[in-house]
């Protein structure tokens, strides 16, 4: 039986929506799984439960130590010792709350390694010191990346568009996706960026950037989405990923739809 050609393009038409309908929402625990598990956020014991739970991702921070040593941290500093002003061997003797060493990066990418399931999303923390030490951070970052074997399981993410920039220029490869949320998806398309992980409020602001962002084949990510209301409202309008302090939440309402 022949199909007429208007009929192939609305099945075309209809076959995209039903791809896009279907296509779930992916889960990123923010800093590993740590709130409800009671471990330190991003420990290698949240990273851990992040792996358990079967997340998409699991973020986490990075900073350099005033000898070039890549640190897994959130705040600039730690029980008040700043990381960029401190040399590796002293940051080695600080402990968590659970009793681990504050993770190197190489460390916590070994403790990430013998899985395939969660992927490890890598934010490079804008240095307090100079926009070059970013920049020599990033490099820093992409090189353990690719000696600890982990380039394929490792995303990048970053609040300085220069950075993010600075990644692709280094690994082309790479999955890289800005933070700041004050480029259009037109203008992170145009840099070779590979998508938007912006505060929720800005997609609310913004709604149609989640169209843009797709139509520019960007992926799409909101941080650091906790209430019930704000995770329906992403999960509504397709957005793939979605970073959160609660997980398991996100996960359980994910399977219920």
């Amino acid at each position: 039986m022949r199909i007429g050609f208007l009929s192939i393009i609305t099945m075309t038409i209809l076959s995209g929506f039903i791809l896009q309908d279907n296509r779930k929402t992916k889960v990123i625990a923010h800093r590993g799984a740590w709130k409800n598990t009671n471990v330190p956020e991003n420990s290698i014991a949240a990273l851990q439960h992040a792996i358990a739970m079967n997340c998409y991702g699991s973020e986490f921070d990075v900073h350099m130590s005033t000898d070039s040593i890549p640190f897994v941290l959130h705040d600039h500093s730690i029980q008040g010792i700043a990381i960029e002003q401190t040399p590796a061997a002293e940051l080695s003797k600080i402990k968590l709350s659970n009793g681990e060493p504050l993770p190197t990066l190489e460390s916590y990418l070994l403790a990430g390694k013998n899985q395939t399931q969660t992927r490890l999303i890598l934010e490079i923390k804008s240095s307090r010191v100079s926009p070059e030490r970013s920049l020599a951070l990033a490099k820093k970052c992409v090189e353990l990346v690719s000696k600890t074997g982990m380039a394929t399981m490792t995303d990048y993410i970053a609040f300085s568009f220069d950075v993010c920039r600075e990644v692709k220029k280094l690994a082309p490869q790479a999955h890289v996706q800005y933070l700041n949320g004050d480029k259009t998806p037109e203008q992170v398309a145009a840099a070779g960026i590979n998508g938007l992980d912006y505060h929720y409020s800005i997609f609310q602001k913004n709604e149609h950037w989640l169209v843009d962002a797709h139509r520019y084949k960007l992926v799409t990510n909101a941080w650091t989405v906790n209430d019930e209301p704000s995770l329906l409202w992403l999960i509504d309008r397709k957005i793939d990923m979605i970073t959160t302090n609660e997980p398991e939440r996100l996960l359980e309402i994910l399977k219920q739809r």
